[in-house]
């Protein structure tokens, strides 16, 4: 057994590092415009995945960078209010990241609009943060790659803390989520990634963002099938791929989720590759969905979950993927469902 699942997390806690944001949401019809009210979310990926892991009773940090103000005492105070810890947060700059996201839609939808040059995160620079102080107590340390995406700045920060948590012997995983609308600082995905994901001991992703990020290849022929059964073995290349070239990988997870345009007929499975073996999630259906977005973010804290408390691969690839599922149901950025009724959506 890797020392990924026999290594004993639950003496510390995990640390999620990201950009906090404010998602508005306006209707598709501009009725928001008339109503003189626009729905916001408090919302980034490592924000979401802290919060599922927090209402899983995981001892829950969270580092991101907000400028001081009244308002920052606000969004912190609704963190704090889900029992995550902000002790780490690093306050400076003049703003916090926005998105716009038409209701119903998605993150890859042409409805997605980013307003977050110049933010507080975007900001930071190599030497500014404390990282000893801000890594002490932690076994986990989770971020994603939409935080090398931001800016050079933040991509060297992104660096910076990842070589101190990997000296400090902590787990790192990073989900490789793609946002075609950043990454535009001169730089793209297979410039930054590789360097960040040699410090990765999970990487969680799917084939085609592992293609574009680690540069590990996919079969077009694949692509173009739609078979399951071919997936699933092109997601077996790929791990054996990631960890054959990043040494200190131990774990590789990859999601399917398929959805048409309009968030009908739905199909979510997903593969986890550890100890040399295939582990194959069960499938969940639905005819339709109310919200994508977060997804992910809940399938990574699936993960964390179950290595953080020792579980056997099968269960934790099982638990991850139901609880990925069940927030497609949740009209929010993260999930609010208990281990409990993931369980149930097991079965």
């Amino acid at each position: 057994m890797n020392d990924l699942l026999s290594k004993d997390h639950t003496t510390g806690s995990v640390l999620n590092y990201g950009e906090l944001l404010l998602r508005l949401t306006p209707d598709a019809d501009g009725q928001w415009l008339q109503d003189n009210c626009l729905p916001v979310f408090v919302g980034g990926a490592e924000l979401n995945v802290a919060t599922a892991l927090a209402l899983w009773d995981v001892p829950s940090r969270y580092f991101t960078a907000l400028p001081k103000n009244g308002m920052s005492e606000q969004i912190v105070s609704f963190v704090n209010d889900k029992k995550i810890d902000t002790s780490a947060i690093y306050y400076h700059g003049n703003r916090v990241g926005l998105y716009f996201l038409t209701k119903g839609q998605d993150l890859k939808n042409d409805a997605l609009i980013y307003d977050r040059a110049h933010s507080a995160f975007a900001e930071l620079t190599p030497g500014q943060v404390d990282w000893d102080k801000v890594l002490e107590g932690v076994t986990w340390f989770h971020f994603s790659a939409i935080c090398p995406a931001i800016s050079q700045n933040a991509a060297d920060v992104c660096l910076e803390v990842l070589k101190v948590a990997s000296a400090k012997g902590i787990t790192i995983s990073v989900d490789l989520n793609y946002r075609a609308k950043l990454w535009k600082y001169g730089k793209e995905p297979i410039d930054v990634m590789p360097e960040l994901a040699q410090y990765c001991d999970l990487i969680m992703g799917n084939i085609w963002a592992a293609e574009r990020m680690l540069g590990v290849k996919v079969d077009e022929l694949v692509t173009e099938s739609g078979q399951k059964s071919l997936y699933v073995k092109e997601a077996q290349n790929t791990s054996e791929n990631i960890i054959k070239n990043f040494l200190k990988c131990k774990a590789v997870a990859n999601t399917f989720r398929f959805t048409a345009h309009d968030n009908t007929d739905v199909e979510y499975y997903t593969v986890l590759y550890t100890n040399d073996k295939v582990y194959l999630s069960g499938e969940h259906r639905a005819e339709r969905i109310i919200d994508k977005v977060g997804s992910g973010d809940c399938y990574m804290a699936g993960l964390i979950y179950g290595f953080y408390n020792g579980n056997d691969p099968q269960q934790i690839v099982d638990l991850a993927t139901a609880a990925a599922f069940t927030k497609l149901f949740v009209n929010a950025d993260a999930t609010d469902k208990g281990i409990d009724e993931i369980q149930k959506a097991i079965k």
